[in-house]
């Protein structure tokens, strides 16, 4: 009896699993590079989590902003100040939206998908609507996600009028992001 109710919970467990709209990721890279004159800035993030309801087309994206790494500590500490990003305060950036054309996309079949995510970002406290284009690419039934895009500093309130920041940091940043699935 107690092998029956064991074998029956298997089961129920993969076809749940099995059928579940909802793909996850914990395996994210994302970079944003800045370019000035006085300077390039890279940094890189690999923590980043996020969801897509295959179903429904809802996007879910929560990326931990102590994460970026840079090239120089200095960097690092600079972004992660009151000054800059105030990553303490603000310790995480999200992007909840919905893919607008999920019609498109097949997730079942290999393939290259195009789609466009509307929806809502905050970071540093600002939540503004968002509309990007990314790719969805379907492969040996695996999922991945890339997209490049920029982002206004000054959208979100981190913006400098005056001295060494406002020379090297560049007003817009450009933002990378690949997610596997």
């Amino acid at each position: 009896m107690k092998k029956t109710i064991l074998t029956f919970v298997a089961i129920l467990a993969i076809s749940l699993t099995a059928t579940s709209q909802k793909l996850t990721t914990s395996k994210s890279h994302i970079k944003f590079y800045s370019h000035t004159v006085a300077e390039d800035i890279e940094a890189n993030n690999y923590k980043a989590v996020g969801t897509i309801d295959t179903e429904k087309g809802t996007v879910v994206f929560s990326v931990p902003m102590q994460s970026f790494e840079f090239e120089k500590a200095l960097m690092q500490k600079h972004y992660n100040s009151p000054k800059f990003l105030d990553t303490k305060q603000f310790p995480k950036a999200k992007l909840k939206g919905i893919i607008s054309n999920l019609s498109d996309v097949n997730f079942k079949k290999d393939g290259n998908y195009n789609v466009t995510v509307k929806g809502e970002m905050t970071m540093h406290g600002v939540t503004k609507k968002v509309e990007e284009k990314a790719t969805i690419i379907v492969k040996g039934g695996k999922v991945s996600v890339s997209t490049k895009f920029k982002i206004s500093l000054a959208d979100y309130k981190v913006a400098f009028e005056k001295g060494k920041p406002s020379t090297n940091i560049a007003k817009t940043v450009e933002v990378s992001v690949i997610a596997e699935y």
